[in-house]
């Protein structure tokens, strides 16, 4: 693979221009077709296979929908126990503010709470609650100001009013203030890495474009299959983080050839066909990880797995072209003045706190395994109280109109009255035994009240809602779904389905968490097949999993403290004090595992190559670490400083996968990785690279330290003359 992706990198070094062109040509298309055509679906966490998702189905077969994409919204009335509403004047207040809702341009039909026929009055008559169909259609930003404006007048009135609901469906930005500010950090680093503004520009520009083709690929795709509003966050957060680390990666190994005396056209077909080879390795652990996320049968979960690994892809196809490109035309200005004035031809070792941190951790080998693992466990203790949902019950945010409409019904009609179970029975007389049944499920545990709901026109199916005296989110309530669906036949052998939101949250949770382990077995599976390969060893790609584990614990405890428990208030944009959302573990773990193996890759390799070579595993630990070390923590740096960027956004979803991606990949590149693993495999010692020699035998050997490079050099000194790059400078 080394001598294949040296020969890619001089192509492209000497077919510079040509390659530069073509990247510019492929995002200016790719803009034309993304802009042209770009669609979004209405970004709902759908988790197909489960029963209640089966149950919906039934029940939007079955009782149709006059108008499925009308949106619905709720005033919501109180006066909080001070009166009554169906008081003389508090209700000339609320008919005359029924009237001001249907004047509403876009607001398509207006309940009367007050109606007999069908009321929704709290039985202590304290809160009444007005449902609204709003056009989907109407400018939904002036539709929500009007009716605002309506709940303020009532407000002035003595009463309390808050809207229920949302008219929001827009996609979020990818790209807003604090994401800019987590890229310029980056490119900060970057620039203290490198002591060259040259280098740092181009490793940013390089990035850049590949991120940039990578989402308007994305984009253009989604002209023929539209795809969620998250789908392109992520895939940009990933794409501009790993081609910001594979362009240092690269570009490190580059300088570090130019040092040593190599041409500019050898520098980069070296460093192309070494650090290339990780980088190919280390993408490619990320893409199983990120397309790993396909076989758990969640759609939008594939969906933005696919598209983040596509980005990740392309990102680690402009290292391997467009960065060679770039580099030939800098030339020796990719190095810092000092380093050029010098003209040195010895090996760039690191400094001398890397060195004397090598020797720390290696020498103290027992007590810094201990003291690393004691830390990470630490950051991991809030993982024991996390609690997931699919959605949070009122929405995201604790202060907002929607939450506090959500909190007045369930005061006024209990916890379980804003999102009750839905139940279906099927019997061929279902109006026969509907009585019997509504009975029968009214005397289990923890029902409020049972409410039938309507019957279809063929007479088979029947609709009852079921109030919970809980939550949406408390454990009685998941206690009477499955109670519920324990009582399928029971009555004269009647089927009952069991949906609503309520249910497809709970199912949707389970599912996601059981589908976490199959996800976690099959990417570490097929990762440390990888690895294997790659190292020839049983024992380092175990370590690298451990490894990831522990950073994995510590990236999402310290989530857990922040959104869920609300710490660090001041820092976070995104509502705080929620249950995470269910699909972050999943997510984070698929993402951090693939960065994880970067940094494993990056490190190892160089111990590997310095291995390989004859030096003994303590000697090779400690160069290996030396020649790497700095650009492991610069990466890790970045990538904190694009996912710190993205952790300030005010999606919580967003916000929380970000947060835990950056104390993850701090915690892996710091800790694990500058800490555990050279410690680990100093205790080791040669057992770190020992392999049965069958599997040995039986396994593609693939050139990543790059010996076949160094074959010319050997023949040369033998009498054959070695060929002499063509344009080196």
């Amino acid at each position: 693979m080394a001598l294949l992706l040296s020969r890619l990198g001089r192509f492209s070094a000497r077919h510079r221009w040509a390659t530069v062109l073509t990247w510019g040509l492929a995002l200016v298309v790719l803009a034309f077709v993304a802009l042209g055509g770009m669609k979004f679906s209405d970004g709902a966490f759908d988790v197909p296979g489960t029963p209640s998702s089966t149950a919906m189905s039934v029940l939007e077969d079955e009782f149709p929908s006059d108008d499925d994409a009308a949106k619905s919204l709720q005033l919501v009335v109180s006066t909080e126990g001070r009166a009554e509403v169906t008081d003389p004047g508090i209700g000339a207040d609320i008919a005359a503010a029924l009237d001001d809702l249907a004047a509403i341009d876009g607001v398509l039909t207006v309940s009367d709470p007050f109606d007999p026929a069908r009321p929704y009055v709290s039985q202590d008559l304290s809160t009444a609650v007005v449902s609204l169909e709003v056009d989907p259609d109407a400018d939904s930003e002036r539709v929500a100001e009007e009716i605002a404006d309506v709940a303020a007048g009532l407000g002035a009135e003595g009463l309390t009013a808050e809207v229920g609901g949302s008219l929001e469906s827009g996609v979020p930005e990818i790209m807003g203030p604090s994401e800019i500010v987590g890229a310029a950090l980056a490119f900060l680093v970057l620039l203290i890495t490198y002591g060259s503004l040259v280098a740092a520009g181009a490793n940013m520009l390089g990035a850049l474009v590949g991120v940039g083709v990578g989402i308007l690929g994305v984009l253009g795709f989604s002209a023929v299959a539209p795809i969620g509003s998250l789908t392109p966050i992520l895939a940009v957060m990933l794409g501009l983080a790993v081609g910001i680390d594979y362009c240092l990666f690269i570009l490190a190994r580059f300088r570090s050839e130019l040092r040593e005396g190599a041409s500019v056209e050898d520098a980069i077909a070296r460093a192309v066909g070494t650090a290339g080879s990780s980088v190919v390795f280390a993408g490619a652990t990320v893409v199983i990880a990120l397309a790993g996320l396909t076989v758990v049968g969640i759609t939008f979960l594939g969906e933005m797995g696919l598209a983040a690994a596509f980005a990740v892809a392309v990102a680690v196809l402009m290292a391997l072209t467009l960065l060679p490109a770039m580099l030939s035309l800098m030339g020796r200005r990719a190095l810092s003045r000092r380093d050029r004035a010098a003209r040195s031809t010895r090996p760039h070792t690191g400094g001398r706190f890397i060195t004397g941190w090598a020797h720390l951790v290696t020498r103290h080998r027992v007590a810094s395994l201990l003291g690393g693992a004691v830390l990470l466990g630490a950051l991991a203790l809030p993982l024991t109280s996390m609690q997931t949902t699919l959605s949070v019950p009122g929405g995201e945010d604790p202060e907002s109109s929607q939450r506090a409409a959500y909190e007045l019904i369930a005061d006024g009609f209990g916890a379980g009255a804003q999102d009750p179970l839905v139940v279906l029975v099927r019997h061929d007389d279902v109006e026969q035994v509907l009585p019997e049944v509504q009975e029968h499920l009214a005397e289990l545990r923890n029902v409020a009240m049972v409410v039938p709901a309507g019957v279809n026109d063929r007479g088979d199916v029947a609709m009852l809602t079921v109030m919970s005296e809980h939550g949406p989110l408390d454990e009685e309530t998941k206690e009477l779904v499955r109670d519920l669906r324990a009582e399928d036949g029971e009555v004269d052998d009647a089927e009952l389905l069991v949906t609503g939101g309520t249910a497809m949250g709970l199912d949707s949770d389970e599912q996601l968490q059981s589908a976490l382990t199959t996800y976690i077995v099959l990417i570490v599976g097929l990762s440390l097949l990888l690895l294997i390969v790659l190292f020839r060893s049983i024992l380092v790609p175990l370590i690298a999993t451990a490894g990831f584990l522990l950073s994995l614990g510590a990236g999402l405890g310290a989530t857990v403290a922040v959104f869920q428990w609300g710490w660090l208030d001041a820092l976070i944009a995104s509502p705080q004090g929620n249950p995470l959302l269910s699909l972050l573990p999943i997510v984070v773990t698929g993402i951090l595992f693939g960065l994880a193996m970067d940094y494993q890759v990056f490190l190892v390799s160089r111990m590997h190559e310095a291995h390989v070579r004859g030096m003994t595993p303590l000697e090779a630990i400690r160069t290996g670490f030396r020649r790497s070390a700095v650009v492991v923590v610069a990466a890790a740096a970045i990538m904190a400083a694009v996912f710190g960027g993205f952790a300030m956004s005010p999606s919580s979803l967003v916000g929380s996968i970000a947060l835990a991606l950056t104390v993850g990949v701090l915690a892996d590149a710091f800790i694990v990785r500058m800490v555990l693993v050279p410690a680990t495999l100093a205790l080791l010692g040669k057992a770190a690279w020992w392999m049965p020699r069958w599997l040995d035998r039986i396994l593609p050997g693939i050139d990543v330290e790059g010996a076949a490079l160094d074959r010319p050099a050997v023949a040369s000194s033998a009498g054959t003359p070695a060929p002499v790059p063509v344009g080196a400078r």
